[in-house]
């Protein structure tokens, strides 16, 4: 029996995080981003009559920290990773929805009010789920600040192909639609459909497992929450399965 290996397609920063929770499972990280994150440089808005930043993911906590040196406003994240980025950061007051989306809006709506203030949302040039849309018909004026772009990954590189090819690689972790949909058009582009009879696909929502599309994985498992906490209790659970990988 040989060493369980685990496909990440997370943006590298989160990857890497990711990999070292994965060694811990006895799980071997094979890091390949389906998205290259690059930050604009540019400048936040006036954060003056704002009375809370808007986070739905951790690129953009960490963009908001190099975009700007305060810390005092409070910051929403949509979940636990994302709250975390924020945290180290520096962010004095970090609330987190600890799902998608959906769940950060239920949560805003709770815990503020539209006449206290605008909410700003630091985002990427490419957004899922209509945040402004949702908060906005609760009442609340969104602006979005757009920090960095996410660039899709134009190949596998052949160490992956290679490996996913062959069937090496025991597991396939997808945290977004957008890096599922990547994954299956970069996959095959590189001819390797037949060796995904080895795989496990295991994905963050049904939406990420639905954009794999008719992949030829060998088991297709969805996280009982949007969480990467969710993801790794998968994953944990299917490294102590004695039959796993077979060399």
């Amino acid at each position: 029996m040989r060493k369980l290996r685990a496909l990440v397609t997370r943006p590298r920063a989160e990857a890497e995080a990711l990999a070292a929770l994965l060694a811990r499972c006895g799980v071997e990280s094979v890091i390949e981003p389906m998205i290259e994150i690059a930050e604009h440089g540019a400048a936040l808005p006036d954060l003056a009559g704002v009375q809370a930043i808007l986070c739905t993911s951790a690129n953009g906590a960490r963009a908001l920290a190099r975009a700007s040196c305060e810390r005092g406003v409070p910051v929403f994240a949509v979940g636990d990773a994302t709250a975390a980025a924020a945290r180290v950061a520096g962010f004095a007051e970090v609330d987190s929805a600890g799902g998608a989306v959906d769940d950060l809006v239920r949560r805003v709506v709770r815990r503020l009010r539209p006449e206290a203030g605008k909410l700003l949302h630091v985002a990427g040039s490419e957004i899922a789920g209509d945040l402004a849309g949702s908060l906005g018909a609760a009442g609340f004026a969104v602006e979005r600040a757009v920090l960095y772009e996410a660039r899709a990954s134009k190949a596998l590189s052949r160490a992956t192909a290679r490996m996913l090819g062959s069937g090496e690689i025991g597991l396939a972790l997808f945290f977004s639609p957008r890096s599922a949909v990547i994954f299956a058009r970069l996959a095959e582009a590189a001819g390797i459909g037949d060796g995904l009879v080895a795989t496990v696909a295991v994905s963050i929502s049904r939406a990420a497992d639905a954009a794999l599309g008719p992949l030829p994985f060998r088991d297709r498992l969805i996280a009982a929450a949007p969480a990467q906490a969710a993801l790794l209790a998968l994953v944990e659970e299917f490294a102590g399965r004695p039959a796993t990988v077979q060399s």
